[in-house]
């Protein structure tokens, strides 16, 4: 017996696709176009502004940030020095680039994720209905949607910045959601027995509580949006992710370890200090 699927339950679903984003192209294209040319200066500017700063004064920055983190000099130490180590191997500019790519990513994510995350904590509706979605958002493979953002921006920054908006969005919003519902019921009472308004109550009180979790889920987000350094490439975006593509499509397994390389040790740097100020925000 054949073990083929029946044709005429066949029913495909690309055309329908197809039509929704021509759609979306023909009727919104414009104003999309706009968006991303504002957020193209932005990242220009950063980029700018970093590479404007001396090397030795950027690690000097990164030192005393992760000191301020840490309260640690041993590990702001061995942080300087594996930023010092790209630099070495010739990457700095690629770490810049980078930098600016997941530093708006981050920015961006943060902007629609702790809002997004708040409204699921206190809107059981919204909660059921944008689930679903940020499950198919997580799991989806990036080249899916990468065909869409490039119809719409073309190559460059500005489709690697919203493929990785897509791509590490999820987990701030859950973890935002997901700390603002363990807040203990008593405390937000008793705030409000106070004489505080729910804006004054969800500011002042379930926030500052809720920002262990909200910094793991920030953790979270800059460790995706780095994940993405490797695809943005393919797209035009530069920076780090770069040289591993070159790598792969040359054969040149050095440039790409390397690169690579580099990209853990900026994934290490970003992953401890985000760590230990969401060991700070525990604490007090």
């Amino acid at each position: 017996m054949s073990s083929s699927f029946p044709e005429g339950l066949h029913h495909s679903i690309a055309e329908p696709v197809n039509r929704s984003v021509d759609s979306l192209v023909l009727n919104y294209g414009d104003h999309l176009r706009q968006v991303s040319d504002s957020l193209l200066q932005v990242v220009t500017l950063l980029e700018s502004g970093l590479r404007a700063l001396p090397w030795w004064l950027l690690l000097v920055l990164v030192g005393a940030l992760a000191w301020h983190a840490g309260r640690s000099w041993k590990r702001a130490l061995a942080l300087v020095v594996l930023m010092f180590l790209i630099g070495v191997v010739g990457l700095w500019d690629k770490l810049l680039q980078t930098c600016a790519l997941v530093l708006v990513a981050t920015g961006l994510c943060v902007l629609l994720g702790v809002p997004l995350g708040v409204l699921l904590a206190y809107r059981p509706t919204a909660r059921r209905v944008l689930m679903p979605v940020l499950d198919v958002m997580q799991t989806l493979p990036s080249f899916v949607y990468l065909i869409p953002v490039l119809m719409l921006f073309g190559l460059g920054k500005m489709p690697a910045i919203f493929a990785t908006l897509i791509y590490a969005l999820p987990p701030l919003v859950r973890l935002t959601d997901l700390g603002l519902r363990q807040v203990d019921p008593s405390v937000r009472e008793a705030a409000r027995c106070l004489g505080a308004n729910r804006w004054q109550v969800l500011r002042n009180v379930e926030l500052p509580l809720a920002l262990p979790s909200i910094m793991a889920g920030l953790n979270q987000t800059v460790m995706m949006a780095l994940s993405m350094v490797v695809v943005a490439s393919m797209i035009g975006a530069r920076g780090l992710g770069e040289d591993v593509l070159i790598g792969i499509q040359t054969l040149d397994v050095g440039r790409g370890v390397e690169a690579g390389l580099a990209i853990v040790a900026l994934a290490v740097i970003i992953d401890r200090v985000t760590q230990d100020y969401g060991r700070r925000s525990v604490r007090q």
